[in-house]
């Protein structure tokens, strides 16, 4: 085993929200929430705790509701949320609430790379954490501000009858404290019980905070509070929310995340020591290193280029909201995108594409082959959250032009529109993370322009909001405005990550 400090922290800068990290032998696996993106359910693996690649999703759709597809509303901010990952007797399990359906999921696989199976499950679940126990109980820790101890039937279906049922933390009011205990994390380290919350007291500057409650039985009493308040220099942006997990080497970690702009919730690793039985959190270091257990190895990017030269799409890619397959099709080099349905924007537009954004900065290109858009068609390369941005070659008439669009406050607004005397453009976005910049900027050139690019419009500023509660998503697109049946080609797609100067 190796150790190293050269990681630094937090240890992913993307959107990998609400993580719950195992360890089954000598890997360590990551359930990440994924809203209202498909495939959903993302696994993430590691042997150091510190670089992560992907491993597969879990499903690749929930019950295709006219939401989730997009045809009546949409699920943005809600989906799938909050993830426990377990694993016993050869079984990992995956268990997570779906706020639109306002459901808990159940599904489980002999391997992370799956298939996975949805069984049945009863309730609705409030970030549940499963628990195992050694006598072979199963209980869940659930809910907000009042967090519940419920026991389980032993496949998870449904409460047991006659089973444990109680409040065991209760947090204050809301007056007091303004987001109540959540975020539950229920394990049982070292015959004890051990329980982490977060929650958002009022005291300035007001962070989630981390707490953690022990007991010695599942009754209790449950006694503890707050372990860690810290925000690595980012005001007001808390690193927690996450459990507890075992490096090989016998040192314990903490897996949480901390809101960093628009660029999303990005994990964090912190040391945690024991004292007379109870975690100790922290200080969160700005450098960590977990030992490794594959030094060298190489870990695929959890976002990529595509060259589209493949049979399926690569597992980075993520639709927004469940897609229709019968309008997408791929050809050797080149993905395309039919139009099917009329709509307004880019927020109700089916089948758009998307990956993760990364920091410090990144830059996305695709080129573009416009030549069957029909009238009022728009395709193109997306800075995707509420106040998104969009460069897209659109098609008025007879005549393509080159249109930056962006939403602010609810408002879609024509910021450039010009004429483009070619089918085909390669359009770039260039993303900028650094020090809260967390702005966007397009380019384009033609095959005409002898490589020169050509910015179009100034840079736009990104925003994280709670109406996607997701972290800016880079995406391909093609919609219409009046008339169904247009089409784009989508080809050569490439994506790269500006090195964090830490490093």
């Amino acid at each position: 085993m190796i150790f190293s400090d050269q990681h630094p922290n937090p240890v992913l800068w993307a959107d990998c929200p609400d993580p719950d990290v195992i360890r089954v032998g000598d890997t360590y696996y990551m359930a990440t929430t994924t809203m209202h993106v498909f495939p959903g359910g993302d696994i993430l693996r590691s042997w150091n705790l510190c670089d992560w690649e992907l491993v597969g999703h879990v499903f690749d759709a929930l019950e295709g509701t006219p939401a989730q597809k997009l045809r009546e509303g949409n699920i943005y901010g809600q989906g799938m949320w909050a993830p426990c990952l377990r694993f016993r007797k050869g079984i990992f399990h995956l268990i997570f609430t779906s706020n639109d359906m306002h459901k808990s999921c159940h599904y489980t696989a002999e391997r992370p790379e799956g298939p996975w199976t949805r069984v049945p499950m009863e309730g609705f679940w409030y970030d549940p954490s499963v628990l195992f126990d050694d006598d072979g109980r199963v209980y869940i820790a659930h809910g907000n501000r009042e967090i519940r101890l419920t026991e389980l039937t032993p496949d998870l279906s449904a409460p047991l009858p006659g089973g444990l049922d109680r409040v065991i933390v209760r947090d204050l009011p809301k007056e007091e404290m303004p987001l109540g205990y959540e975020g539950s994390h229920l394990q049982k380290i070292g015959g004890r019980y051990v329980l982490s919350l977060i929650h958002w007291p009022q005291a300035s500057p007001a962070i989630r905070t981390q707490a953690v409650y022990t007991a010695e039985t599942p009754e209790g009493p449950w006694t503890g509070g707050d372990v860690l308040r810290d925000d690595l220099g980012l005001s007001g942006c808390g690193v927690a929310q996450g459990g507890l997990v075992e490096g090989p080497d016998g040192h314990w970690y903490a897996m949480l995340f901390q809101d960093h702009g628009a660029v999303g919730r990005i994990p964090a690793l912190v040391p945690v020591r024991w004292e007379d039985g109870k975690p100790v959190f922290g200080p969160v270091p700005a450098r960590i290193g977990a030992g490794d257990l594959r030094p060298g190895y190489a870990y695929a990017p959890l976002s990529g280029c595509d060259d589209f030269t493949a049979e399926a799409l690569k597992p980075c890619w993520q639709w927004n909201h469940e897609p229709n397959p019968e309008l997408v099709s791929l050809t050797p080099g080149r993905l395309s995108l039919r139009t099917g349905s009329i709509v307004h924007d880019l927020e109700q537009a089916p089948n758009t594409l998307t990956q993760r954004t990364f920091g410090p900065t990144c830059s996305a290109e695709v080129t573009v082959d416009a030549a069957n858009l029909v009238n009022g068609d728009y395709a193109g390369l997306c800075a995707l959250q509420g106040e998104y941005a969009q460069l897209a070659v659109c098609r008025q008439d007879s005549q393509l032009f080159l249109c930056l669009l962006t939403r602010r406050e609810g408002e879609t607004r024509e910021m450039a529109w010009v004429p483009l005397n070619a089918k085909s453009v390669r359009l770039r976005a260039d993303f900028d993370f650094r020090e809260g910049r967390d702005t966007v900027a397009f380019r384009w050139r033609t095959a005409e322009s002898d490589d020169v690019w050509q910015p179009l419009g100034g840079p736009h500023i990104l925003r994280y909001r709670l109406d996607h509660f997701m972290g800016v998503r880079v995406g391909l697109f093609c919609y219409a405005t009046k008339k169904t049946g247009g089409e784009a080609g989508f080809s050569a797609f490439s994506f790269s990550v500006g090195r964090r100067e830490a490093e």
